[in-house]
């Protein structure tokens, strides 16, 4: 069953943010909050009436400073991160086949899918899957930082994602096209670098691609495994 996340937007980073909540309980998990967004997020919880559970992070992030120590502090959330992205002080350090559960009963799968960097996490939730970096619409993560593969990443997305049902809805972490949600089937069969290429193709692609570096890495990789606060807090 569907039920579609409330999607949230910060224009700086075109960072996308996720709040899941269903029926039947207030409790709600956040996806990749981003730090200039905490009051918007928290007007969010308040006016839905909802109490937050977990704060989920997708990996460490290299384009914006998370607010997850921040909303962890305020609301009494526990921080869910993935194991291997350095990530301290979360009081929840995921694996590959672990479940989050909260509300009534309400079940998140996590999915171990390195590339983007060595830690990077899928969530999957009522046929709706969170791809952070990974798996991006008509698109991916770059992989040249991080611990980055495009070999790994290459693996994640086509016996990882593309093994989800075809109509699994693919929630990405970032938009620059003005793009908000896709399919799993309509990315194994249309995605610009990933659909019917070999890996050989995709590993030269990805290698050619000489992007520059994220403005913000020096700062924000540090802070984000820190849960976004100042060190020593």
């Amino acid at each position: 069953m569907h039920l579609n996340p409330i999607q949230l937007f910060d224009t700086e980073s075109s960072t996308f943010t996720y709040i899941l909540s269903a029926p039947g309980s207030p409790e709600a998990v956040i996806v990749d909050p981003v730090d200039r967004q905490l009051e918007r997020d928290l007007r969010h919880l308040e006016r839905l009436g909802l109490k937050l559970a977990y704060v989920l992070e997708t990996h460490a992030h290299a384009d914006h400073v998370t607010s997850a120590g921040e909303l962890r502090d305020l609301t009494g959330a526990k921080a869910a991160v993935p194991s291997g992205c350095g990530i301290a002080p979360a009081e929840m350090q995921l694996n590959d086949g672990d479940v989050l559960t909260f509300g009534n009963g309400e079940m998140i799968e996590v999915i171990h899918t390195p590339g983007h960097t060595a830690g990077s996490m899928s969530y999957l939730w009522r046929g709706n899957v969170f791809t952070g970096d990974t798996l991006l619409i008509d698109g991916c993560g770059r992989t040249d930082f991080q611990s980055g593969s495009a070999d790994a990443l290459y693996d994640s997305v086509t016996r990882k994602l593309f093994a989800l049902p075809d109509d699994v809805r693919v929630w990405p972490g970032h938009d620059y096209k003005g793009q908000s949600v896709s399919t799993v089937g309509w990315e194994k069969r249309h995605n610009a670098r990933l659909a019917n290429r070999s890996r050989e193709e995709f590993i030269k692609l990805m290698g050619e691609l000489n992007l520059p570096k994220p403005k913000l890495i020096d700062i924000a990789v540090p802070a984000n495994q820190n849960l976004g606060l100042p060190h020593g807090g």
